[in-house]
């Protein structure tokens, strides 16, 4: 079914320490990726890039971790992800660090519950208090649900953003310790990758369907470092031992096969990390079978 889709780039990488991650969009964008979804059949608006402060590398972040800076883009990638999302067109939005998501998500879920889809290696579930690193990258799935720095909590909107019943996380594998135990407590759906291996990442996704059944439409974030760092060197923060090639194929074509799928995130990127732009293809590839490529 095509679609009206339109691009929203978020050169950011204030979320971490490693550098690089601001030029996936761009690495995106490289590759191919307007051009190719068009070819499916697509409509596509490339709406440019939010705009972001000029980072000093060599400032102190250790008391704030640019926390205010993070909050400042967040709420331009949910201004301009609501007039998008109020046209009735598909948000595609291009990290970034998975910070972002505390904006793009914010902005998908103004007017109806939306489910959360959340693809990563990592738990993103911190809060300042439990963060060994405090880095911000690690916390947004936190605040969406209304946990953590109260500027980023109130993105957009004041408190929760989603109900932790209504997310989805798959192929976790690096959780810090307190972290694990918020998830537990939380409410949250989780799909490690023993359960990917245990169960198959085909009945998984069946699942997470199922889990909005009750929604119109779900909201899909996927971290690159989710895949196999074999399949997607390219990230700031590989863990080996993550999903495959066709497992992630997979479980796009299934999220696609739904007709839920409302909106999507790309994320952490690293071209400067990456070998012949592998991470950057794969990303793109994998956006293709989440909005309707097919073998057949």
């Amino acid at each position: 079914m095509s679609k009206e889709i339109s691009i929203i780039g978020v050169p950011m990488d204030f979320g971490q320490e490693l550098r690089g991650v601001d030029m996936g969009p761009a690495a995106l964008r490289y590759t191919g990726l307007i051009s190719r979804l068009r070819k499916l059949g697509h409509r596509v608006t490339d709406q440019g890039d939010v705009s972001i402060p000029i980072r000093d590398s060599d400032g102190d972040i250790s008391h704030d971790k640019y926390v205010k800076e993070i909050t400042q883009i967040c709420e331009s990638i949910y201004d301009t992800g609501s007039r998008v999302a109020e046209k009735g067109h598909f948000p595609l939005f291009l990290g970034g660090d998975h910070s972002i998501a505390v904006g793009t998500v914010a902005s998908v879920v103004r007017t109806d519950p939306v489910g959360l889809i959340w693809v990563d290696a990592h738990g993103d579930f911190n809060t300042p208090e439990t963060s060994p690193s405090g880095n911000i990258h690690g916390m947004p799935l936190a605040a969406l649900i209304g946990e953590g720095h109260d500027s980023l909590v109130n993105v957009g909107k004041p408190g929760m953003k989603v109900h932790p019943e209504n997310v989805v996380m798959i192929g976790q594998r690096d959780l810090d310790p307190s972290e694990k135990e918020r998830v537990k407590r939380s409410g949250i759906t989780i799909y490690t990758m023993r359960d990917i291996d245990e169960q198959g990442i085909s009945s998984i996704a069946s699942k997470a369907i199922m889990k909005f059944a009750h929604l119109k439409r779900f909201h899909l974030t996927l971290d690159m470092d989710a895949l196999d760092p074999v399949e997607a060197p390219g990230v700031g923060t590989p863990v080996p031992g993550g999903i495959s090639y066709r497992e992630a194929h997979l479980l796009m074509e299934i999220l696609s096969d739904s007709g839920k799928l409302g909106s999507m995130d790309l994320v952490e990127i690293n071209p400067i990390l990456d070998v012949a732009n592998k991470t950057a293809e794969l990303a793109v590839e994998l956006t293709l079978s989440a909005l309707g490529k097919s073998i057949l």
